[in-house]
């Protein structure tokens, strides 16, 4: 079980002293909690606990809610899925490939990496070698912003990582 510390804010400080950061992220050095306090009040911001040392926490003046707000957003952005898939027919046309192409290209250049499927049906089968042409021409049209993680040929995958 993982136990998460609560950060402790503004009264429920019981140290002495702490060793305090300003909020223009000045170091003040060890100074009483009341007056830590006091500084936090007068330009309206919270004095929170950021490292809980043995001897004196290190205290440091900032909004507490814009903290909060920001440990969500990072939590939920690294939740994100990193692999956006595309999936082709072997008879795409020019402006759809191209589009697509442009798609993957800017996931690329976000850090993304882009899975392309071509999926055959029925008579499509027959041209299984030019599903396989496509899947190189993807991979050179993606050689600068990405290089390829997986080809496979069979599967009529290929999964490109950035660079």
């Amino acid at each position: 079980m993982i136990v998460v510390q609560k950060q402790l804010i503004n009264s429920q400080i019981k140290s002495p002293q702490v060793f305090l950061i300003d909020h223009e992220n000045n170091n003040r050095g060890l100074i009483s909690t009341s007056e830590a306090l006091r500084l936090a009040e007068s330009v309206e911001l919270d004095l929170v606990i950021v490292s809980q040392n043995e001897d004196t926490p290190v205290a440091k003046i900032l909004n507490y809610g814009k903290l909060q707000y920001q440990k969500k957003k990072r939590q939920g952005s690294s939740a994100r899925s990193t692999v956006k898939e595309v999936r082709f027919r072997p008879n795409v046309g020019v402006g759809d490939y191209n589009l697509r192409i442009s798609q993957a290209l800017q996931w690329l250049s976000k850090g993304d990496s882009v899975k392309f499927a071509i999926r055959l049906r029925g008579r499509e089968n027959q041209y299984r070698q030019q599903a396989g042409d496509m899947l190189d021409r993807i991979v050179n049209d993606l050689g600068q912003a990405g290089k390829v993680q997986s080809l496979d040929k069979r599967a009529l995958i290929v999964q490109i990582m950035p660079v």
